[in-house]
Order: C-alpha cells, then structure tokens, then sequence
C-alpha cells in the first residue's frame, strides 16, 4: 500500500522496546527522528519501557515512560508487556501515524492500529536471521523461523521500513510486498573531526605517544561480538604492534571481557556508557582505527559517528557496514585475526587520506535526508524552507512511491477508508 500524500501536521505515536538512558544506536536513531519530525511541524510521542510511568516534553517530543519488567540476562533491558496500558495511552493520544520498533511483543499494535484507521509503520532496526543465529540457531533452522517471524511482522502493518538493503534481504526473501526503505543519518554537527591540537590533548588520555589506539564503542552483548576486538588486539600485539583499546559502553559481558583482557595482560581500558556526545566524539576522533565487529548490525550508527570524527572503521564483512562505509572502512573476516588484518590495511593508508575520506563518506548520511525519508514512508511531504511543499523520497534516491523496486500493492477500500478519516483528524 502506497501513503497518500499528507500536508498537515501529524500524530506520530512512536512505540520502542530495548531503550534504556544508556543504550547506543537506537536510542540515538529515536531522538534525532523525533527532533527531525518536530521540527517539521508535526506532534511526535515515543512511548518506551521503564522503572515507572513519566512524561517529559524534550527536543524530540513528547516522551511517556510506562512501566515494563527487565528482560533476564540483558543488561537492563525492559519491556512494554502491559497491553491495557500501552492501548490506553494509544487510544488516548490518538495517533495518526503509529511507528514501531520491534517486531515481536508488540506487533499486536499493527492490529489496534488497523482497527483505530491509523496508519502503521513497522521499523526492523534488526535481522531476525543473524539474531537466531548469534544465539545458535543452525542455520536453516534460523531463515525458516525468520521467514515466518518476518511474514507476521509484515501481516500486521501497513509498511515495514528498512534502514539498508542488507537488511530488507531477508524480507525480499519471503516476497514482502509492503516494503519501504529509508536511511539512519549521523550527527555531523556533534560529530566531526577535531583539530590537530586539540585531538593530541584528547588522545593523551588514552593512549601513550606511539601507541595505535583502537575503539570500541559497541553494547557489551553476545550479538555484537566484542571479544573480537580482544582476539584483534592480542593478535596484534603478538606481531609487535603496540596497540591499546579504550571500550566504550556497557552490558551484559563487560566482567567476562575485562577478565579476559586482564587474563592475557592486554591493554584494555573499560569506560562504560559515555553520557556526554562531546565525550563520546572526542574519543572517537582520537581513535586511529575504530572496531565494528557485530556481525549482524543493519545500519551501525556508531561506526558512521567514527567516520563523521574523521576515523575509519573495521567493520563485519557479514554485516550491512560494508555497504555503508565504504572505501573509508575495511570489511573484516569474522575473527580476530580477520579484525588485526582489517586495522593494518587501514593504518597502512596515510592519516591524511584515510581520516578525509571517513569524513566525506559519513557526510552522505545526514539526519535531514533521514527524517525526510521517514516522513515519506508515513505518506507525508516535506515543507521546505520557503514555505513551499517537495516530495521527500524519490528525490533522495528511493522510489516514486518510497517503496525498493517502486513495488505497490491493492490498497482496497478499507484502507482507503482509514486514509479518509486520518485525513480528517490531521
């Protein structure tokens, strides 16, 4: 189904699981989203899960915390389990656009939607595939038991948007006809290189002079593969570079990686959550070579916040990175020997070259273009600054219709219903 085009302001009700004050890319993606679509005049709400229920107007809008238990063994992790009070709060805030964030727990709110005549949006900021296989699932196993989360998923809403191909793949795979894409960005404000002077000071606190620094800035978690980092450096060590790692964020596997780290005797400085985004681009553009081992990250805002700060990254050969960095990053062989390989071919390019070219490469991907994407796939047109109206997909390299390969599908007559009376409220 194609969004009609909408030129009013808008209700968007974002739902979100697996967000916490300290959580990285997703986290990141919701709020400069949320800033985006206010800024564009329309009304967002994200509804997330929490200790106890709260609301707060910020920069991205409205943001209502409702009550949700931690899932075991995550890090921390909560979830929106209460679906009387998630349909209260919906019903109450009657949305003209619904924006999900997890396909799972509450892909029942496809259904509310369909029934309220609202407008939903399923965003796969995930590959069901590479997570069942992470957790050790054979592989078969893994792409039958996607392929029919994904046919559920893509049941249950009117669109599901991917953020890269690589992880529309799995569900071009199954012939998902409602599927949209629409890039994540990066803060190339906050993030960008620093100056010469400035980036000595700042690599002083963590490296000695003559040291190779390496990064990682990654949630501590099976899924996201760290100890590869670990394996990166000791291999390296062992042919005599003298490399050190600074980690940058927190989980579940933080004292099993220090202990490992400490085991081997390797230099590894374990910083936790980094709060401040001044912080975080310090580190980052101090870093000579930045690690993205995670062989299933769809979009991986962290590494592009590597490139904004002028640093190129190591990134999974498995994962949708390779596509997105580009020549300013290296695509690694799954091991720590495959990451050790991936750092020397990036040092051995001149600072010069490497840093420029990590730079110009994240400037392909800022929020502006993002949000408008997004907005497209809601139906909506941008205003532009002159007061005037542009379509925001087709222009940035998607579809007419802001679909991959321009695909449609029959609308049929309750939907066009639902387009009526959300055109009312608007």
């Amino acid at each position: 189904m194609t969004p009609l085009p909408h030129d009013g302001p808008l209700t968007i009700v974002r739902l979100a699981n697996f967000v916490t004050p300290v959580s990285g890319g997703l986290r990141t993606a919701l709020r400069h989203l949320g800033a985006g679509y206010r800024a564009a005049g329309h009304r967002p709400v994200l509804i997330v899960p929490g200790e106890r229920r709260s609301e707060e107007d910020t920069e991205q809008g409205l943001v209502i915390t409702l009550p949700g238990p931690v899932l075991p063994a995550s890090g921390g992790y909560r979830l929106l389990t209460d679906r009387r009070a998630v349909a209260a709060e919906l019903t109450r805030l009657s949305p003209d656009r619904l924006e999900v964030s997890d396909r799972t727990t509450l892909r029942w709110t496809g259904g509310w939607a369909r029934r309220h005549g609202v407008r939903s949006v399923m965003v796969s900021h995930e590959s069901a595939t590479g997570l069942l296989g992470t957790w050790g699932v054979p592989g078969p196993l893994a792409v039958a038991a996607a392929d029919r989360l994904n046919a559920a998923t893509a049941r249950a809403y009117d669109s599901v948007l991917c953020t890269t191909d690589w992880a529309a793949a799995e569900f071009r795979r199954i012939g998902v006809p409602n599927l949209v894409r629409a890039p994540l960005g990066v803060d190339l404000t906050a993030m960008r290189p620093l100056p010469t002077d400035v980036r000595a000071v700042r690599r002083a606190r963590y490296a000695a002079p003559g040291d190779v620094l390496l990064v990682l800035c990654s949630r501590l978690s099976a899924e996201k593969r760290p100890e590869r980092a670990i394996e990166a450096l000791a291999r390296l060590r062992a042919r005599g570079l003298p490399a050190v790692l600074t980690v940058a964020g927190t989980g579940p596997l933080r004292e099993r990686l220090a202990a490992r780290a400490a085991r081997l005797r390797l230099p590894v400085r374990f910083l936790g959550h980094l709060n401040g985004r001044a912080e975080l681009a310090g580190l980052l553009g101090s870093a000579d070579v930045v690690l993205a081992p995670g062989p299933v990250e769809t979009f991986g805002l962290a590494a592009l916040e590597a490139l904004a700060c002028g640093t190129p990254v190591a990134v999974s050969r498995s994962s949708a990175l390779p596509g997105l960095v580009g020549l300013a990053g290296v695509a690694a062989v799954d091991s720590g020997a495959g990451f050790a390989a991936a750092v020397r071919e990036l040092l051995g390019r001149p600072e010069s070259v490497r840093r420029a070219a990590a730079r110009a490469q994240a400037e392909r991907y800022g929020w502006p273009a993002a949000v408008a994407a997004f907005l497209a796939a809601h139906g909506v047109r941008e205003s532009g600054a002159a007061g005037g109206v542009r379509e925001s997909g087709a222009a940035r390299g998607f579809g007419e219709d802001g679909r991959l390969g321009g695909e449609e599908r029959n609308s049929g007559a309750r939907q066009r219903g639902r387009d009526e009376r959300a055109g009312r409220r608007a």
